[in-house]
């Protein structure tokens, strides 16, 4: 894995594209957990104590086309609008009155006239949604011709989209970049996590995004065991030649298909239970009602009962952890499933390659 160039290598003031992870959950405009913008707190302070100006990106949600608002971006979506991920971070940042930073909220990443006044007269300027306009999808880094025109270095702090190949990722291979602290210590766990893993080493694939499944036959090369719960059973049926493999378990799940069933839940932890090196990634069932967290919770202890390395990802599984109080049992915690499935399987990312 490349060697990365961590923000305290940067000594002088500098005009700065800060890429951060603000793929916040939100309902009706409020901020239900800002665990990843808090993990950003120390880059950010780090960067202004050098009187670093700073142009904050990142996107929210899996913006569509939309038809109705010509005036705005091609995927405007007013719930999907960064606005409270800036007010949140900006609330999280203020200590007092005499440390109280200028800041503004950009809604136009390619209006240059609008960037250039916001960055004359503001040490943090936080830009819309990049998910609205298309090109960050398509990797166009056009996007950000203006707000290059101002600043001269990109930051990466947003390790769980760093397997992708979106425009706000790939813009390093463009410009001078370094890595925010808390990409840097992920980058570096991971590292050691590619140079430690034992045998057998089981994967625990959960939540609701099929995408997982694209890892498979990679996974099927170093992995000795794959359990998979969640929705991803009821996705399953394009893979028939994958799920025929013996290190393949699918859960039959409950009656509603809504958790595990006690048999998957006997049968994973007994795998589980004789597993030097655990990777999970996923809710094993639907975490956000009460009724359906059995299983990700027995899941959960089994895992941290391993003698062995245990690695986990995503929202809810990080939850789970958290409200069951054993994140002290859990070797490392990444931001992103997929970004960890896709560094372990090919050590290369987009975001450093």
């Amino acid at each position: 894995m490349k060697t990365l160039r961590s923000i305290e290598e940067i000594n002088t003031s500098k005009n700065i594209i800060l890429r951060l992870d603000t793929d916040l959950p939100i309902d009706d405009g409020k901020i239900l957990d800002n665990i990843r913008l808090k993990k950003s707190i120390p880059t950010i302070r780090y960067l202004l104590e050098k009187n670093c100006k700073l142009a904050i990106i990142g996107h929210l949600g899996r913006p569509t086309k939309n038809e109705t608002e010509p005036t705005k971006p091609s995927r405007y979506n007013e719930k999907l609008s960064l606005k409270p991920v800036y007010l949140e971070l900006m609330q999280l940042l203020e200590i007092g009155d005499e440390d109280t930073l200028t800041s503004v909220f950009v809604d136009d990443i390619k209006n240059e006239d609008k960037i250039s006044m916001a960055i004359d007269n503001n040490q943090i300027v936080f830009i819309e949604n990049v998910r609205f306009w298309e090109e960050e999808e398509n990797g166009d880094t056009s996007l950000f011709d203006a707000l290059k025109r101002y600043m001269s270095v990109y930051v990466n702090d947003a390790f769980a989209v760093a397997h992708r190949e979106s425009a706000s990722v790939i813009i390093h291979r463009e410009m001078e970049t370094y890595y925010g602290l808390s990409f840097a210590e992920e980058a570096e766990k991971i590292k050691m996590i590619l140079n430690k893993q034992e045998r057998p080493i089981t994967v625990v694939l959960g939540g609701a995004k099929e995408d997982k499944l694209k890892y498979l036959d990679d996974l099927l090369k170093t992995a000795d065991h794959i359990l998979i719960g969640g929705k991803l059973p009821k996705l399953i049926t394009n893979y028939e030649l994958l799920i025929t493999n013996e290190k393949i378990k699918i859960a039959k799940l409950r009656e509603d298909g809504l958790d595990l069933s006690e048999e998957d839940i006997n049968n994973f932890s007994e795998i589980i239970s004789s597993s030097k090196t655990v990777i999970w990634s996923g809710a094993m069932g639907l975490y956000e009602s009460l009724n359906s967290r059995k299983g990700t919770e027995k899941i959960a202890l089994a895992i941290a009962n391993v003698k062995g390395f245990k690695i986990i990802a995503g929202g809810d599984t990080g939850a789970s952890i958290k409200n069951l109080g054993i994140t002290d049992k859990i070797d490392f915690i990444c931001s992103g499933g997929g970004v960890m499935l896709e560094v372990l399987i090919k050590e290369d990312l987009p975001a450093w390659s």
